[in-house]
């Protein structure tokens, strides 16, 4: 029996080994000149997000948009999955702007304004005329509908921070600060995903997926499939990165470069 335990636990830290050791490279499609303070991502119709001197751009071949609010401050979040109602989060003013695809202003929400207190520390576009968010105040996290005015909650009170999230219509996802993972979807069930490694910067791809960075590497990490990929041929020093549909855009010194990732 002592022998089956040993060939096992040897078994499992060569597995571990492997794991680490498992790398793709990116490889180069395109490079971009480009004047801006922060990359944003892309969507599929191949449009460019990003914020120079706290005013949003959208921008493609042909186009360029902006928009531009300087009594809100800052713009914290934005979430363009739904090209025709782009949200901005001035986390400051807890307020939330929804655009449409020309970045034109369609709906202004002050939740400092709402009858019941809401203070906002994360939020996302989310189905049916709702956006996501967390409510400081309660510690939840819930659906709040901008056409009725109403919020619901989908979470109970939670301890810890949200350090990272990322949403979609219909799930919201967060790490908190011990690094731990989570989801929820809108009707309230509640699913741990895990626990991420350290990192200085990260993307939450799914309820599987992570690509982050930390000390000038980039890794890709599937935790359905238990792999983590390091990704070489990349860029060592850059602001940010965004990632979609097997494209890995990096952004550094004025430059978007693109690459191509496959991961098996």
């Amino acid at each position: 029996m002592c022998k089956k335990i040993e060939v096992f636990f040897l078994i499992f830290q060569l597995t571990l080994v492997f794991a680490q050791e498992q790398k793709t490279e990116a490889k180069q499609i395109s490079v971009q000149k480009m004047d801006m303070d922060f990359f944003v991502g892309f969507d599929g119709m191949g449009n460019l997000y990003y914020i120079k001197n706290n005013v949003l751009h959208k921008k493609n071949e042909q186009e360029l948009w902006q928009y531009k609010n300087v009594s809100l401050g800052k713009i914290t979040k934005i979430d363009f999955q739904n090209q025709l109602k782009i949200l901005l989060f001035y986390e400051n003013f807890n307020t939330i702007i929804l655009l449409d695809n020309q970045l034109n202003e369609i709906q202004k929400i002050n939740f400092s304004e709402n009858e019941i207190p809401i203070l906002v520390s994360a939020s996302g576009i989310a189905s049916q005329n709702r956006v996501w968010i967390y409510n400081s105040l309660t510690q939840q996290i819930g659906l709040f509908d901008f056409l009725k005015n109403t919020f619901q909650s989908v979470t109970p009170s939670f301890y810890g921070n949200i350090k990272q999230y990322e949403s979609d219509f219909n799930d919201f996802r967060w790490i908190d600060d011990k690094n731990n993972w989570y989801g929820v979807d809108v009707f309230g069930k509640i699913t741990s995903l895990g626990k991420v490694p350290d990192y200085e910067q990260i993307q939450i791809i799914g309820n599987q997926e992570i690509l982050f960075s930390k000390e000038g590497k980039l890794y890709f990490q599937n935790f359905n499939k238990n792999s983590n990929y390091t990704i070489e041929n990349v860029e060592k020093s850059f602001k940010n990165f965004y990632y979609k549909d097997q494209i890995l855009s990096i952004f550094t010194n004025q430059e978007i470069t693109n690459y191509k990732i496959t991961i098996p």
